[in-house]
This record gives C-alpha cells, sequence and structure tokens, in this order.
C-alpha cells in the first residue's frame, strides 16, 4: 500500500518527489559518514549545507539532465545507453563533483572555497569512474524516466557518504574511503598526522627560503647613502 502510494506521488509529483528524495538521501549520506566517525557531537551545520547543495544543484540538475539525456538519445539500445554513459560521466559527473565541493565550502564561508576541489576534484572523479557507470548502466536500462532521479539518488546515498569523508577527511581516492569504513578512529588518526607533518614540512621550507631581497636597517641605510654620496663628491669631474 504505502509502496503504491509513493509509485503514484512520483507519477504525479516527479520534480518534488524526485528533487526532495534526493537532498534527503544526500542528508543521510552525511549523517552515516559522521556515525561511522564516531564523533563525539554531531555536525548539523554540515548536514544541513549538504541538503541544500543536494536539493538546490543535484537534484533539479540530475532531474533535467536524466530527461535531457533521453530525449537527445532515446531507447535503451546499446548505442543510445552508451552515448548517454559517456555524456553523463563526461560532462555532469566532474560538473557535480566540483559544484558539491566549492557549494558546501562556500555556505561554510570559506575564503578560498576552491581548496578542496582544487586537492580532491581529480581522486573523486576516478573514484566516480569505478562507481556511475554501473549505476546508470542499470538507471537507463530498467527505470522509467520519473523514477531515473529517484534511483540515481539512491545511489547517491552510498557516493554521498564518500563525498562527505573525502571532504572532511580523506583524499577523494576509494582506498582511504575503504580503509575508513574498515578502521574508523585508525584511519583518521593517520590522516591527522599526515596532515601535521605535511603542514610542518611546508612552515620548514617557509622558513629556509632565502630572502632575495633583504631589507636594511635605518643605520646600514643612512650609511650607505651617506659613503655614496661622499664617493660621488669626492670623484673629480672629467
Amino acid at each position: 500500500m504505502r509502496r503504491a502510494v509513493l509509485k503514484e506521488a512520483a507519477k504525479r509529483f516527479p520534480w518534488l518527489a524526485n528533487v526532495t528524495l534526493y537532498g534527503c538521501l544526500f542528508a543521510g549520506g552525511d549523517l552515516v559518514h559522521q556515525l561511522i566517525a564516531q564523533k563525539e557531537r554531531m555536525d548539523w551545520r554540515h548536514t544541513r549545507n549538504v541538503a541544500i547543495v543536494a536539493i538546490s544543484f543535484h537534484g533539479n540538475f540530475n532531474y533535467f539532465w536524466l530527461r535531457a539525456l533521453e530525449r537527445r538519445f532515446p531507447g535503451k539500445s546499446a548505442a543510445m545507453v552508451f552515448r548517454k554513459l559517456l555524456l553523463d560521466q563526461s560532462f555532469a559527473s566532474p560538473l557535480a563533483t566540483s559544484v558539491f565541493y566549492t557549494g558546501v565550502s562556500f555556505l561554510e564561508g570559506k575564503e578560498d572555497v576552491f581548496e578542496d576541489w582544487r586537492e580532491k576534484f581529480f581522486n573523486t572523479w576516478k573514484t566516480g569512474l569505478m562507481y556511475w557507470p554501473f549505476m546508470q548502466f542499470l538507471n537507463f536500462v530498467l527505470m522509467p524516466l520519473y523514477l531515473r532521479t529517484a534511483f540515481m539518488g539512491c545511489c547517491a546515498f552510498l557516493w554521498a557518504t564518500f563525498l562527505c569523508f573525502s571532504r572532511q577527511d580523506g583524499d577523494g581516492t576509494a582506498a582511504v574511503a575503504l580503509a575508513f569504513v574498515m578502521d574508523p578512529r585508525k584511519t583518521l588518526e593517520e590522516i591527522r598526522e599526515a596532515r601535521l607533518a605535511r603542514k610542518n614540512s611546508e612552515t620548514e621550507t617557509e622558513q629556509h627560503v632565502p630572502n632575495m631581497f633583504p631589507v636594511k636597517d635605518e643605520g646600514d641605510a643612512k650609511l650607505s647613502g651617506t659613503t655614496h654620496s661622499e664617493s660621488i663628491s669626492a670623484s673629480p669631474l672629467c
């Protein structure tokens, strides 16, 4: 009965049902990440920011994007499905990943909203290539059009958990994410130690960089100026 009601709601209000479900599943993915990390306090602001980005962009974008793909490449033949997958992974996937990193950073008020994107985008996109092509293949072949965004949202639940971990603690690679799932505390401790070591290394490098333009103190400047003036006045005129 409940399943029939949800299916009917998705048919009658496809945009609202799909976008709302997408946002809720993304927020749920962030909560799962925080639960696995065993944090002392839940970061509800981060969950809220993830939900805002998912509802305002990801849910809406995927709703219209999947319909645009179906209009341009209709049907479920091998050629049409391949074209949909190629476009989805070469355009939509990088765009969605970029918006997630920059969007959440913007809502958090970070000075450099592209910092996480620069450090983790490429690894995240490569990891996505091991997951999304298979999920989207099932989506394009098995799901009716009005359920494709919802199905993608269900797949995005796991993906959102990975994204939230990558943004807050990981580096966008599947190996670190799997290590985090197997042993959260040990992995987080190793990540913190690696970050601290990198920060200390950068600080030491900055301290050992020679100053190419040393600033003389006031006494040296006056002495230099006096000596230079005296040498000019003492030199014979030609």
